[in-house]
């Protein structure tokens, strides 16, 4: 049996029973054994004891199945089974439990055990008869219903668990869960318009259901993030004390990067719950990201006072507030307050370097980093990618590599060290080392999607492999589709490849997302190229008034004689 169907069957009855209202034990019960008994049947039995205390659960599983099978005991069925499950005997657990509700055919728990198993081994049939005895019973059918689609979550034929759900319900056209479960199961599969239609019903029969207007809204933010915006605003105009719902409006419209609309929620939010800090924390970081200083330091501290449990974070975010006040006094005194050994002890030292490197200069703020004792792994790779980053943007683009290439070897396993000595041998020419990392990264992590995206962006824009690059990219695409810098690939790849249309049309998606002054250099060129000269020119203007210092800009400017 594969081992991901193991591990299934041994943690079957905790999950279906929590459910289902009943706890069930995953070790075996210890029990006398059946009076009467012959010598033999002493002898198996405690054999299958031993056995069982030794570890050798699928001895000792399959030694109590026989007794039970001989004794037509449904205890020693129960007992085979759990010690079954124990071992991740699949078989054998299946016959035992399969064998436990035929022989006590009125307990529940038999009927949730083999039904968990069968699931877990792909056998919808089989468990389909035991599902139904299970929502036959009145008092835990609604519980299972909203139990169906994470029970039912591992099978790969979303249209047969669709189906199974949809029989399963059939016969509780009333019950709000059931139709959920069918809502559930049908978006698994794809089939968003039964999905919505489902949803529907379940709100009619329960009007102001949170849980089914919080999926509603997801089912819609695969539709469009506006549909999912209006829906939970109309959902909230009705139930204003959905919280939720409110908190899942927020984030969209943060996703969305409308951050005054996701601010005005959650400080919404703030005051249904009583002044929690972690939300307080969420606006005070909203506040930030819109340069609203005084808000979001009041938010911050606000925060603190309210008993916050990860100060460090806001100790940090004040200490950054601090620094776009040009007071640096004050930010350090906030940084100084995360103490050595407190999770976010280097990032505030970080803080602390920055505030160096622009009073006593790069080396100084590089020296102070390199000072920092006691530190794990995970610690040192972040001071070191921190290091790098601030002499990559000093130009001292060989010095970076220098100490990324001493760190690779000393901490050869990090991706994220990998990637930047990557990019740092492609800054000092080093094509051939830079196409080895991320190569090896790839490797090591196959779902990094910068790792293909660097790669295929590299080959696209030196005019080579163009094939191979369009694969790499469309891979980091698939892995991160709302990544603006993969789109901004993806329209590269396609303009090497003479494509323009759809060079423009990755380039706007985009540049609509960020306005990035490389994005914005690449679809200027894209413009020019198709004739439309005048946008071409607007799209480079704009962005050198706000970048006019970035040198891809600035050679693409020159590179059409402007």
């Amino acid at each position: 049996m594969p081992i991901r169907k193991k591990i299934a069957i041994a943690t079957a009855w905790t999950a279906i029973s929590l459910s289902m209202g009943h706890i069930a034990h995953a070790a075996p019960k210890v029990e006398s054994a059946p009076a009467a008994l012959t010598g033999e049947f002493v002898y198996k039995y405690l054999i299958g004891e031993i056995a069982g205390q030794r570890g050798q659960f699928d001895l000792a599983s399959a030694l109590f199945l026989d007794l039970a099978k001989t004794s037509q005991d449904s205890r020693l069925a129960e007992r085979a089974a759990r010690t079954a499950a124990m071992g991740n005997v699949g078989r054998t657990a299946i016959d035992a439990a399969n064998l436990w509700s035929q022989l006590d055919p009125g307990s529940t728990e038999a009927h949730q055990a083999l039904t968990q198993m069968l699931v877990n081994t792909g056998n919808l049939n089989e468990a389909k008869p035991h599902l139904k005895h299970l929502l036959a019973n009145e008092e835990g059918r609604a519980n299972g219903f909203m139990f169906l689609n994470t029970l039912l979550s591992r099978q790969q034929n979303k249209p047969a668990v669709l189906a199974l759900v949809q029989e399963l319900a059939r016969d509780y056209p009333h019950l709000p869960e059931a139709h959920f479960a069918i809502a559930h199961a049908a978006w698994n599969a794809g089939n968003i318009d039964l999905a919505l239609n489902e949803l529907h019903q379940a709100s009619t029969l329960r009007p102001g259901w949170e849980m089914a207007a919080l999926m509603q809204g997801q089912v819609l933010l695969g539709k469009s993030p506006a549909q999912a915006v209006d829906f939970y605003r109309g959902f909230l105009s009705e139930h204003a004390e959905a919280n939720e719902v409110r908190l899942a409006l927020a984030r969209i419209l943060a996703s969305q990067q409308q951050f005054d609309a996701a601010k005005d929620e959650f400080i919404k939010l703030i005051a249904a719950s009583n002044g929690n800090p972690e939300i307080m924390v969420v606006v005070g970081l909203l506040s930030l990201q819109a340069n609203e200083l005084p808000d979001a330091e009041k938010y911050f501290k606000e925060a603190l006072e309210k008993g916050l449990k990860d100060k460090g974070q806001a100790y940090i975010y004040l200490g950054q507030i601090a620094e776009k006040k040009q007071n640096d006094a004050e930010a350090l005194q906030w940084y100084d307050k995360v103490a050595p050994g407190e999770v976010r002890y280097v990032d505030a030292q970080l803080g602390v370097a920055n505030v160096i490197a622009r009073r006593d200069g790069i080396d100084a703020a590089i020296q102070s980093l390199e000072n920092l004792s006691d530190l794990t792994d995970a610690q040192r790779a972040t001071v070191i990618h921190a290091q790098a980053n601030v002499l990559t943007q000093a130009k001292r683009y060989q010095e970076a590599y220098t100490r990324l290439e001493g760190a690779i070897n000393t901490l050869p396993n990090s991706p994220d060290l990998i990637y930047d000595f990557a990019m740092a041998a492609e800054r000092v020419d080093k094509v051939d080392v830079m196409e080895r990392e991320l190569r090896k990264l790839i490797k090591i992590q196959p779902e990094f999607a910068q790792a293909y995206n660097a790669l295929g962006y590299s080959l696209a824009d030196r005019n080579t492999r163009l094939n191979e690059a369009k694969t790499l990219i469309e891979k980091a695409h698939a892995l991160s589709p709302d990544d603006h810098y993969i789109m901004d690939s993806m329209g590269w790849v396609y303009y090497r490849l003479g494509n323009l249309d759809k060079a423009l049309e990755y380039l706007n998606r985009a540049y609509t997302k960020q306005s990035d002054p490389e994005i914005a250099a690449h679809l200027g060129e894209v413009l020019w190229k198709k004739g439309r000269r005048n946008e071409a020119v607007k799209t480079w203007e704009a962005a050198l008034s706000a970048f006019p210092e970035n040198e891809v800009l600035i050679s693409t400017n020159k590179k059409f004689n402007r």
